[in-house]
């Protein structure tokens, strides 16, 4: 099996995907725009060929590398980023090469744009927030009428919590639009609630071979906007109503042989989308979670999702075990910000709870904080009060 992994040094956990294929027998082959000699010892040695090329976003450059790998090593069976960012390019090079394999590129809109992922979770009877395609003011005038504010604006194909905003008033309202590019924003009624996640490996049935669930405590979007601290975790067990909810997505969605990273509200307080506690759809990303997060389900379920993923690749199934069931969290610090208590200090209270420390990727630390700790525990109190001593603030 000849499968090109696109990007495979970034995030620069991805390596793992790349040596589990690789154990499993797979011929791993990378394009990226990393220098060979740049890339780490780990993913060099996880590789049967890297193609170098100046830039990813040369869209000719990346089909010249896979129009080499055919020519060496013949007929590509998948070809996958496992990135956010790439989901279009990867879907036309498989339209280019005729690869079997994956999304193409007349899947994109439902699965890229916000506006159209609402139509998924609809098909699942998955509820989700009102929204209006913005256009010019007065049409987002007449919507906040209709919804009130706050509202919430943010690009209808966009990454993360990127050009994502909070309007309170007409005065936020009018400074958008000031400020507004030629992106295509979708404005959105306020939802009182956290965001969690369903996450999942799929088969080619459609059915999920292993399946996690992520929390941001507080807001993704204030962390970024206002480079807050951030905290997030990876939960034991799934809410029954998620896992429910999470497998009528992936059917509405038609998912097959994937990771995929859905994210949903679970509100906090009664409002028309819900009941409090009740889970309502945000959107979908057909990639796996970000950043260091699988290695964190890792940790929190006692097994190794690279390897549940490989294994799904060149199987169909896997026999890896999901073991002991805790919480993992992340706590993550900005630089700027003034911390009451020192690593040294964290890592002595907290012992072999913390599992990993350290910087972080300048290209993630958007979302995730500059510098992070990840802790396990048995109990979400216990969880909290590490939280609590790793980010309070002088």
């Amino acid at each position: 099996m000849n499968f090109i992994y696109i990007s495979p040094n970034f995030p620069d956990n991805h390596w793992l995907f790349c040596r589990r294929l690789q154990e499993n027998g797979v011929n791993v082959l990378g394009i990226g725009d990393c220098p060979y000699d740049n890339l780490s010892w780990e993913l060099r040695s996880s590789l049967r060929e890297y193609y170098w090329v100046p830039s990813l976003e040369d869209y000719r450059e990346v089909y010249q590398a896979v129009a080499f790998f055919i020519h060496k090593y013949g007929r590509i069976d998948y070809l996958e980023s496992n990135n956010e960012y790439w989901l279009e390019q990867d879907a036309a090079l498989r339209e280019d090469y005729n690869i079997a394999s994956g999304f193409r590129p007349a899947d994109m809109p439902a699965i890229k744009r916000k506006s159209r992922m609402k139509e998924g979770y609809a098909r699942a009877g998955i509820p989700t927030a009102l929204y209006h395609l913005v256009e010019d003011k007065a049409g987002c005038e007449a919507f906040i009428r209709q919804v009130g504010y706050p509202v919430i604006v943010k690009p209808d194909n966009g990454v993360g919590a990127n050009n994502t905003y909070k309007l309170r008033d007409p005065a936020e309202l009018e400074d958008f639009f000031t400020r507004k590019d030629g992106t295509q924003y979708i404005m959105e009624e306020f939802i009182d609630g956290s965001i969690v996640s369903y996450d999942a490996i799929v088969n080619s049935r459609g059915e999920p071979i292993y399946e996690a669930g992520n929390l941001t405590v507080g807001s993704i979007m204030d962390a970024v906007n206002e480079r807050r601290s951030c905290r997030l975790l990876i939960r034991d067990q799934l809410p029954q109503q998620l896992r429910d909810m999470g497998r009528a997505a992936l059917r509405a969605f038609d998912v097959k042989k994937r990771m995929v990273h859905f994210e949903f509200f679970q509100l906090s307080r009664d409002q028309r989308i819900g009941r409090a506690g009740d889970f309502a759809g945000l959107e979908v990303n057909m990639r796996p979670c970000g950043g260091i997060l699988p290695t964190m389900m890792n940790y929190a379920h006692s097994t190794d999702v690279y390897q549940i993923w490989a294994d799904m690749i060149v199987f169909d199934r896997s026999e890896k075990t999901v073991g002991g069931r805790q919480f993992c969290g992340l706590a993550g610090r900005r630089r700027g910000r003034r911390y009451r208590r020192s690593v040294e200090e964290i890592l002595r209270k907290y012992g072999d709870h913390v599992v990993e420390f350290g910087p972080v990727d300048e290209a993630i630390a958007t979302d995730m904080g500059d510098y992070c700790f990840l802790a396990c525990f048995a109990g979400m109190e216990e969880l909290n009060a590490f939280f609590d001593d790793a980010l309070e603030e002088i």
